[in-house]
């Protein structure tokens, strides 16, 4: 698999992530205040929206090596052998 192809994969699937996560700390704190059992709820949306930082950084690395890659290849090809119209 590409570098743009894993950016692509896990930069949205981590933002996905991050706003279900925030979405689920958000559950459980409305449980801890109605006094419910809350701690198991808290710690999977803590892990949801920590799973989905881990694939955006993860998404943002990849991105960084996709341009690098680009960058290699603009500077290796050699303008002089073009044909002229």
């Amino acid at each position: 698999m590409t570098h743009k192809k894993k950016w692509l994969l896990f930069a949205p699937a981590g933002l996905a992530l991050i706003g279900c996560g925030a979405c689920l700390v958000q559950w459980a704190g409305q449980k801890k205040e109605h006094g419910s059992d809350w701690v198991l709820a808290g710690t999977v949306a803590l892990g949801v929206l920590n799973a989905g930082v881990s694939l955006f950084g993860r998404g943002v690395a990849e991105v960084v090596l996709y341009e690098l890659e680009e960058k290699e290849l603009e500077e290796s090809f050699d303008y002089n052998n073009v044909a002229r119209f």
